[in-house]
């Protein structure tokens, strides 16, 4: 039981850590998409004052601007799992804490 409780806390400890994790990452996330939409509005100007056609310039500027969407999508993917990590989390902690009840009721 008490080996429970011990996996119980390390659960709860490493839950925070996620959670600050998370955090971290969430605001590269943002920091990377703001970087990446500004640069993306920058060359799509700079090509329309150039006299490019209208019609290409979304193709054309996403190949300038792939390095960016690059580093964003990396920043997302990040985000994302730290939120999959704390799900795994919290449901490690519900399914032990519900074994720990049970063995509670049993004595």
């Amino acid at each position: 039981m008490i080996d429970m409780v011990n996996d119980l806390q390390a659960l709860s400890d490493a839950l925070t850590s996620a959670i600050h994790s998370m955090a971290k990452y969430g605001k590269e996330y943002a920091e990377k998409e703001k970087a990446y939409k500004v640069r993306l509005m920058q060359e799509t100007l700079k090509l329309r004052d150039s006299g490019m056609p209208v019609t290409i310039i979304d193709k054309v500027v996403m190949g300038i601007v792939a390095d960016e969407r690059c580093q964003r999508d990396i920043a997302e993917s990040f985000y994302k799992t730290s939120q999959e990590n704390i799900n795994a989390i919290k449901l490690r902690i519900r399914v032990l804490d519900n074994q720990i009840n049970r063995e509670w009721g049993n004595q």
